[in-house]
């Protein structure tokens, strides 16, 4: 075998530093126990696959005394810095949204930034540099070198942004290290590219949701329904943490001991909650009924008993973090709970019939149901059957993204979001374990929880507060909506008790359409005899595909205006809203914008709201308007008139195919007269 000539370059990259004074750490020695600590256990829980763990780490420190780990990866061959995909990231995920351990093997700011993702998802720090270094000699022995620079922070999900390139590494040195950093501050992301960063992470959830769900149903066995979505729901509250006040609860931190005292894993992992409920300032009340609902899974004997050395609830508990957490700690804004619900729901008992009641709402599906109901930073939402609470969280970025653009007070703004997230919205859910996922969605969200009840909307609610302020009536001024179809009227019924408990607003449901047409007469007319219905939109019937394939329409309503027969309503006919769905479960994406699809769900609300002139991508065939009969309540489904009367050119299109027709007959009589047609 000939010899190599690549040339040493962790040699000359550690020689670097060692003249500029930093105390580096090889990997092999002890830097950061948390940081360590992180990637050892990363590494040993597979995801070092890609190769070794990386070359030099440091922590420094930049004048405003905040610590900033660097990771640093060597590779001595040419043309391996950096593999980016199509759009220009790094590319460490493959087509299936899986890791590309390829590319992080072989190339060095690959593995750097996929060992910073590490330090993002285990440890408490939020921005990482990821140096990658290549080199190799030429034709004259000369050694040549490139050194890649990538910032991996929350702030961008952890895909990475390219800060620059420099032939040493004296960025590093105190004296350059501030200027350094000040560099990194000015980085950003449009947000057209922020947008498909957070469709990417979502994606990435999808796969790592089914992933543990698998591996949960196949190899813990002796778990409830219910069970899983508790531990699910307690693994994550547990390692949230409150920066300075509740250190997130750590792996290491549960020692399987075997007795029944306060020391179980169960009682390690309640405790962890409870301080984090105690600092989140969660109403007694509401903090006793979390605490009790997940006491009776978390501290039963069978999933604390000890089994080569590890309870049944530390190795779930490790699952969950190692496969989910990095995207609750980057901070999506998504309905995470209610995508981790759509992986669970299956498995949470119900009959077939109940389980088209729960079906996740899409994201794209909620928001737009916001928007409909002219939700705003001052409005005050309702939704009386929350599911996941999907709405209640797209209504809460609605609200929090119009706050942040219409106040210019740092200190006003702060007190809007707190006032946003504990006074103005309410949701109400039966089923406890379903109630749970609310819950925690609504705390991963910033915690708009507070208002969160599990009670009987149409039996146990009086419309106050359920929490602080419980002698008041909540004002609810907006309603948004996706019932069970199974309920009296398709779910109409959930519609008729919300709208009279209000007094001005909107609403904005998506209901099964047979509820328009006849399934729902008696309450339709109820509603109509103190509401305006605005719009009525047949939505395309595959957004619940997988799920439920039934026809589904929005109501849109203004409330406490009574439904007069002159009153003109909206019809649109929404069936193709440019996205391609498809079912495959092995598909890294079923859901694709194949015609504007962004463009029709703006054009839609526009509509909605003003009416004819602002028709663009749609036509007539698609917008109609038309008045209904408040006696009548099954005439809420309508559409554009056919026009059946021949036109002149349908005229000429007519005569014009007869005759091509006499013309194609005459000749081929002749061709057979003549023998050519045998």
């Amino acid at each position: 075998m000939a010899q190599s000539i690549e040339p040493n370059i962790a040699d000359l990259a550690n020689g670097w530093l060692k003249s500029y004074g930093l105390s580096y750490k090889l990997e092999q020695e002890s830097l950061n126990s948390e940081i360590d600590k992180a990637l050892n256990d990363y590494h040993s829980k597979g995801g070092g696959k890609g190769g070794n763990r990386p070359d030099a780490k440091l922590l420094l420190r930049d004048k405003n005394l905040v610590n900033y780990p660097i990771l640093i990866e060597y590779k001595g061959l040419k043309g391996k810095l950096e593999k980016l995909d199509a759009k220009g990231q790094v590319a460490n995920k493959t087509s299936k949204n899986e890791p590309n351990f390829k590319n992080i093997k072989e190339y060095a700011i690959n593995g750097a930034v996929h060992y910073a993702n590490a330090i993002l998802h285990h440890t408490s720090y939020t921005d990482i540099i990821a140096i990658g270094m290549t080199g190799y000699k030429d034709a004259t022995g000369a050694i040549k070198h490139q050194i890649a620079v990538y910032f991996v922070s929350k702030s961008n999900y952890g895909v990475g942004q390219k800060i620059d390139e420099f032939s040493d590494f004296s960025f590093l040195t105190p004296k350059n290290f501030d200027t350094f950093i000040e560099k990194v501050k000015t980085l950003s992301l449009t947000q057209e590219e922020l947008d498909e960063i957070k469709e990417q992470k979502e994606r990435e959830i999808d796969t790592s949701l089914k992933s543990l769900n698998n591996d949960i149903y196949e190899n813990e066995k002796g778990l409830g329904e219910n069970d899983r979505v508790y531990l699910v729901a307690a693994s994550i509250i547990a390692t949230i943490g409150i920066p300075s006040k509740v250190p997130p609860l750590e792996k290491s931190d549960l020692k399987s001991i075997s007795e029944t005292g306060n020391n179980t894993d169960g009682k390690i992992v309640m405790r962890k909650i409870e301080d984090f409920l105690d600092e989140k300032e969660i109403p007694k009340d509401k903090k006793e009924l979390i605490l009790r609902t997940l006491e009776n899974t978390l501290t039963t004997a069978n999933i604390n008993k000890i089994k080569d050395g590890e309870s049944q609830l530390k190795r779930v508990f490790t699952k969950i973090i190692d496969d989910i957490g990095i995207y609750y700690k980057i901070g999506l804004t998504t309905d995470f709970t209610g995508k981790l619900f759509n992986e669970m729901y299956g498995w949470l008992g119900f009959s077939q019939d109940k389980l088209n009641d729960v079906v996740l709402t899409p994201s794209y599906i909620a928001s737009t149901l916001v928007k409909l109901a002219r939700v705003n930073k001052d409005s005050f939402v309702w939704d009386f059957a929350t599911g996941s609470a999907g709405l209640l969280v797209a209504a809460m970025n609605e609200m929090l993204n119009d706050a942040k653009e219409s106040i210019t007070s740092p200190d006003e703004l702060r007190q809007k979001e707190i006032a946003i997230k504990s006074q103005q919205l309410l949701g109400l859910e039966l089923l406890s374990s379903v109630y749970m996922l609310a819950i925690l969605n609504m705390i991963l969200m910033g915690d708009g929880s507070s208002n969160i009840l599990n009670k009987d909307s149409l039996v146990d609610f009086d419309g106050n507060y359920g929490f602080g302020k419980v002698e008041d009536k909540f004002p609810a001024d907006a309603f948004v909506l996706n019932p069970p179809y199974s309920a009296p009227g398709n779910g109409m019924n959930f519609v008729q008790k919300a709208l009279s408990m209000m007094h001005k607003g909107y609403a904005s449901v998506i209901i099964q359409n047979s509820a328009g047409s006849g399934k729902a007469v008696e309450y339709n007319k109820e509603i109509l005899s103190k509401n305006t219905l605005i719009a009525s939109i047949k939505m395309p019937i595959d957004i619940f595909i997988g799920k439920s394939s039934v026809q589904t329409n929005i109501y849109v309503f203004k409330v406490g205006e009574k439904h007069h027969k002159d009153e003109m309503v909206k019809f649109i006919d929404f069936s193709n809203d440019g996205y391609t769905r498809t079912n495959r479960k092995k598909a890294s994406n079923n859901l694709k914008d194949t015609d504007n699809a962004k463009g029709r769900y703006e054009e839609l609300v526009n509509l909605v709201r003003f009416g004819r002139s602002k028709l663009k991508i749609f036509t007539d065939k698609e917008y109609y308007e038309n008045t209904i009969d408040p006696e009548n309540g099954a005439d809420w489904n309508q559409s554009a008139p056919i026009d059946t009367k021949p036109t002149l050119e349908d005229f000429k299109k007519t005569v014009g195919d007869y005759l091509a027709w006499e013309v194609s007959n005459i000749l081929k009589g002749q061709g057979e007269s003549q023998g050519l047609g045998k």
